[in-house]
Parts: C-alpha cells; sequence; structure tokens
C-alpha cells in the first residue's frame, strides 16, 4: 500500500514518520536505524559537545544508511551558541534541519540559499503561521500529551492539529500522544501530511544509549505516569514521575525561580537517569504515549507493525 503524503515528497522517504530529537539520545545508530525502515532518523545536534562530534555522527549516519536524514537543533533549552554546530551540517549538506525551542529565524535565514529541507517544532497555531512566514517548509505540531518541551497553553493533539492545518499552506506533521498505527491514522484524518515520534523511538533496540532502567519504566509506567514540570519558569515539559520529579514540583511550589531550579533540571540530572537510571538522582522525558507502549522491538519491526496496523485502517475507511 503506498502511504506518499507530501512530506514522503517533500523528504524523500517511504513513510511519513519521522523520529524526535531525543536530546542525550538520539545519535547515528537510532537515527540510521529510522531511516532505514522508510521513516526519517535524526541526530540531535545540541546534544553533542563540539562540531567535530557532530561532523563525526553526520559522516556515521552516512555510513549506516543512504536514505535521507536530519539533524535537529534544540536551540531554546541549552542556552549555548549553535551557530558553529549549524556550520557543520550545512557544510556537510544534511538533507533536513529541524528546529525545536527558541526563535527559528536565524537558522531559517541562514538555510535560505541550500537545498536543506526546514521543519520547525510547534505547539500552538500562530507560532505555525509564523514559522510559514519565515520559511518553513513544514511545521512538526507538539500536542500537550508529548513528552519534553510543550506549548503553554495545554491544546491537545486532536484539537491542535486540525486547527494548524487549517492556518497554514505548509505541511503538518503532528507529534504528541503517538506510537502505533492507530495513532499515525489519526493524525492523517485530522489533515496531517506525517507525524513524528519520540517516546515510541526510545523504547527500540537500536535506541542505545538509553539505560535498561529508562526503558523499563516507559514500559512499566501508564498515561498517568508523568508529570509535567518547569511550568512555573515557562518552559513546561513532560517527564516520567519519579522522586527526582516530585523535588522539582515541590521546588517550583516554593521557590519558582531558575535559580533554584536549575540543578535539577540540567542536562547532567536528565543523563542521570535517562544513561545510569538514577531515579533519586535525575529524570526522563516521556509522554503520555507511554499508556500505549508495551514491548522493545527493533526499530524495523516497530515501522512494519505500524504500516500494517495502518493499512488495516485504511482498508476498513475504503469500505
Amino acid at each position: 500500500m503506498n502511504f506518499q503524503t507530501k512530506v514522503t515528497d517533500l523528504l524523500g522517504i517511504e513513510y511519513p514518520i519521522i523520529q524526535g530529537g531525543l536530546a542525550y539520545l538520539a545519535y547515528s545508530d537510532l537515527c540510521a536505524a529510522v531511516s532505514n525502515a522508510g521513516g526519517l532518523g535524526q541526530v540531535t545536534a545540541m546534544s553533542l559537545k563540539t562540531p567535530e562530534e557532530l561532523k563525526k555522527e553526520i559522516q556515521q549516519v552516512r555510513e549506516l544508511t543512504d536514505k535521507p536524514f536530519g539533524v535537529n537543533f534544540a536551540i531554546g533549552q541549552t542556552g549555548r551558541p549553535y551557530e558553529h554546530m549549524l556550520q557543520v551540517a550545512i557544510d556537510e549538506n544534511v538533507p533536513v534541519i529541524t528546529m525545536t525551542g527558541g526563535n527559528p529565524a536565524p537558522i531559517l535565514e541562514k538555510l535560505e540559499n541550500t537545498s536543506i529541507k526546514k521543519l520547525v517544532l510547534v505547539a500552538a497555531k500562530r507560532q505555525a503561521q509564523k514559522a510559514e512566514q519565515l520559511g518553513a517548509d513544514a511545521v512538526m505540531v507538539v500536542g500537550q500529551e508529548g513528552g519534553g518541551h510543550l506549548g503553554r497553553d495545554d491544546i491537545g493533539s486532536m484539537v491542535l492539529i486540525p486547527q494548524v492545518v487549517d492556518a497554514v499552506s505548509i505541511p503538518v506533521i503532528a507529534s504528541g500522544g503517538i506510537a502505533d498505527g492507530r495513532g499515525w491514522m489519526a493524525a492523517h484524518s485530522l489533515g496531517a501530511e506525517g507525524i513524528e515520534m519520540g517516546t515510541r523511538f526510545i523504547a527500540t533496540k537500536e535506541c542505545v544509549h538509553a539505560s535498561p532502567a529508562y526503558k523499563n519504566a516507559i514500559l512499566e509506567s501508564g498515561e498517568t505516569d508523568t508529570v509535567v514540570i518547569k511550568r512555573s519558569i515557562g518552559a513546561p515539559a513532560r517527564a516520567l514521575k519519579n522522586n527526582w520529579t516530585e523535588t522539582i514540583l515541590s521546588i517550583e511550589k516554593e521557590n519558582p525561580t531558575y535559580d533554584a531550579l536549575k540543578d535539577y533540571i540540567s542536562g547532567e540530572a536528565n543523563k542521570q537517569f535517562i544513561y545510569e537510571g538514577n531515579a533519586e538522582k535525575g529524570f526522563g522525558w516521556a509522554g503520555q504515549g507511554i499508556g500505549l507502549i508495551n514491548n522493545i522491538p527493533s526499530v524495523q519491526e516497530l515501522v512494519e507493525q505500524m504500516v500494517s496496523e495502518a493499512t488495516t485502517i485504511r482498508k476498513k475507511w475504503s469500505l
């Protein structure tokens, strides 16, 4: 069955399935596996320390796949300059660059005269309209069910996605709460041309940097086992509920300032859990889609299962 959409045409991929940026997890192994399975894998640029490391990851992806892939720039969360990292991606002529958090305008301007496709993650209709005005080729729209950083308005995917579809003329990619072929087809029914998944790709064999404890927590938790942290400082983000996030929420009630929170919400605290499985010293991002995740397949197996589910649904629709 043909799964061609505006997104597959834009990105040159078989299935309109995009792997999320996944801070500290999305490297060449996972990226190539997703691209080889027919989707679009990504490397997380700002989790790397130097431009040389990013160049090496990009070259490793190209050794593992000849399919299109992306490089994600989480420009709003790290506080680090990204220009030197962006230049590496441009020099390497990566097929796709995605932007999450922060103001995408400088990156979009820098990419104007290149062949690189430009995707911007948004969490509100007005953000999507602005991204289109600035030259984005497509927008990825995350509903409040998603893991990691979210919008401030708590709008679910079922409402937000069709709002954005009606508001822009560029392709819309749905994100937030999608973990199987049913969510994929639901996104299409809302007008989206593709999907982005983050949490679901963590629970795969090729996400080798995620600790067994992190993956098991995703499997064993339900949709009510996540919490939104950082809301008090204007940067809401969804994480697995554990002792560390409970401490964060307590600090937010008593002293809602960045200085009070910074050590608890840092990248180092994130890595303590996702790398070491230490729930007493760190946290891991996850969306409400964990309620739909109950196994750890290979990426190829996951995509094949989603295609099978989507095919069954499409056959039902044709009756």
